[in-house]
């Protein structure tokens, strides 16, 4: 986690300091690799250093971070320019550096490298002096046993290839690999990239900027909402909610600009009706996705995957996550030059749909369950 951070900052140094399209690619690719490094251990550590009962609502703050930013990027880029812009987005991971530096490792990762007295001193950081903390390692070393994960020495690249291919994690992978493809698209960061271009094509008189920017804002309240809601409802319910929701926006959208463009076409052009209806689907779209997509499978990645790998696994599962996300924004020209904007909108809907058929099915409920409890799960120790 301090590492990730380095070459975040050196990017958007580089981004700011630019002088030619060429530098702007190099501190792309840096903020890139930054950001994307993050993901997986941001999440582990969150999983790893709270309480079955706070940690859904605890690894949801990294989604309402990012809903924090996304805010934060397009306000600022409405009234500065992208220099100072940049310039102003080093402050946050070096603060994120410093800030690491004063906390402790987790206890789960110091029992599985037998250092108990460490775990105890990490425990009493995280957790206060009226804990009873060394029920909790006494809980970790059990466990560790059980799975033979206390294991001093490191895994070897063939124990690490069977447990990557165990069904305790394999099944987790598979599911949340297809979790992040059918909410990918979905469409969410086709709004969330091209929100400017989108709001200008729907045929709103209302002025894009401000769109974009209060649809920043609704997706922060949106996330803090679903944050909150994790803890009450748990994973299934919050999901079926943005499966459905953002099927109907979708379908809706692509719809209203189908008809849109059979007025522009008419002879003489008909004046568009209704033209609050394209912006009221893409603000109802960004907060039914916001509540389960945009949380549920990234709090899953902290949860799901067993003690040994859960690090390696935990980073390919962010890695598919941001695959699909370069896919779906780098296919939309593509999907609008061929189905146009009405057909790639119906299409992302129906994407939606039949991901919520496949979450009803396959996804499990996570809330309230200890991470012990969920690895037994997806390795057959326990049915439930």
């Amino acid at each position: 986690l301090i590492a990730t951070q380095i070459p975040t900052i050196i990017g958007w140094i580089t981004i700011a300091c630019a002088s030619s399209v060429g530098w702007i690619y190099a501190g792309r690719v840096l903020t890139g690799f930054g950001s994307g490094m993050v993901g997986a251990p941001a999440r582990v550590y969150t999983s790893e250093v709270t309480q079955p009962h706070l940690r859904g609502m605890l690894c949801a703050l990294a989604s309402t971070g990012i809903s924090l930013g996304v805010l934060i990027q397009y306000t600022l880029g409405a009234i500065t320019t992208w220099k100072i812009l940049s310039g102003i987005s080093i402050i946050v991971p070096v603060l994120a550096l410093l800030l690491m530096l004063l906390m402790p490792e987790t206890p789960n990762y110091l029992v599985s490298k037998q250092k108990p007295e460490k775990a105890l001193k990490s425990l009493a950081k995280l957790r206060g002096s009226n804990y009873n903390l060394q029920r909790e390692v006494n809980q970790l070393q059990a466990f560790a046993a059980k799975t033979n994960s206390g294991n001093k020495k490191k895994l070897t690249f063939r124990e690490t290839i069977q447990a990557l291919v165990h069904p305790s994690c394999l099944k987790p992978f598979a599911i949340l690999t297809i979790y992040f493809m059918m909410y990918q698209f979905s469409g969410v960061n086709t709004i969330t990239f091209y929100a400017v271009e989108i709001f200008r094509d729907s045929g709103t008189t209302m002025d894009k900027y401000t769109c974009t920017i209060l649809l920043g804002v609704v997706r922060l309240i949106f996330t803090i909402i679903g944050a909150i809601l994790l803890r009450r409802c748990g994973r299934r319910p919050l999901t079926f909610v943005s499966g459905i929701g953002c099927g109907l926006t979708m379908v809706g959208l692509g719809v209203y600009l189908y008809f849109k463009r059979q007025w522009e076409m008419a002879t003489p052009p008909i004046e568009p009706s209704l033209t609050w209806f394209p912006v009221a689907c893409i603000f109802i779209f960004i907060m039914a996705c916001t509540v389960g997509f945009l949380i549920v499978p990234w709090v899953m990645i902290g949860e799901l995957y067993p003690m040994k790998v859960r690090g390696l696994i935990g980073g390919l599962t962010t890695c598919m996550a941001h695959s699909f996300v370069f896919a779906v924004v780098k296919t939309y020209p593509l999907l609008t030059h061929v189905l146009e904007r009405h057909g790639t909108f119906i299409l992302y809907g129906c994407f939606s749909f039949v991901g919520t058929i496949f979450f009803y099915l396959c996804l499990p409920e996570t809330k309230g369950k200890t991470l012990q409890e969920i690895e037994d799960y997806f390795s057959g120790r326990t049915k439930t």
